[in-house]
């Protein structure tokens, strides 16, 4: 389980779009599969009716998990007002030692995505990031080892380029 309850809006929507999904579409698809395969008769040979069953099972918990989840979260929807400085929310360009330059965004755990640059606000890197600004040198404790970044610039948009 996640230990931050943020997420941005964009983040919930995506969950609240996940749950409407599962619960209006996917599962009344399902549901009627599985009924249409029960009235095949045997179901304990039935193939499309025990998949049927185990993939209501799937999204039940899913529904579930994102019901329990959605009531907990804080949508974080105010950007700061010290522009330059990181927090929640904030797209950070950083360049390494090597002089090469990442970007990423800092969310919540339920929307992390390494392939788009989204770290979660309790990942080492966020942590280490979290309050301060452009032209600082952050040092980073990461599994991978001791890293040294130095933040370029700070936005609440994506930067373009």
């Amino acid at each position: 389980m996640s230990n931050s309850n943020y997420i941005t809006p964009e983040g919930a929507r995506r969950l609240r779009e996940e749950f409407e999904y599962l619960w209006k579409v996917e599962r009344p698809r399902v549901t009627q599969a599985v009924s249409d395969a029960a009235a095949e008769g045997d179901r304990s040979e039935n193939a499309e009716y025990i998949y049927g069953k185990k993939r209501l099972r799937e999204i039940d918990r899913r529904v579930r998990f994102l019901m329990k989840r959605l009531d907990v979260l804080t949508v974080v929807e105010d950007q700061p007002e010290r522009k330059g400085k990181i927090f929640f929310g904030a797209w950070v360009r950083l360049e390494n030692e090597e002089g090469n330059e990442v970007v990423y965004r800092i969310v919540g755990p339920d929307e992390f995505d390494p392939g788009k640059g989204y770290i979660s606000v309790d990942s080492p890197m966020a942590k280490a990031l979290i309050g301060k600004q452009e032209g600082d040198e952050v040092v980073v404790r990461r599994p991978a080892g001791v890293a040294t970044f130095t933040i370029i610039d700070v936005g609440y948009k994506p930067f373009c380029g």
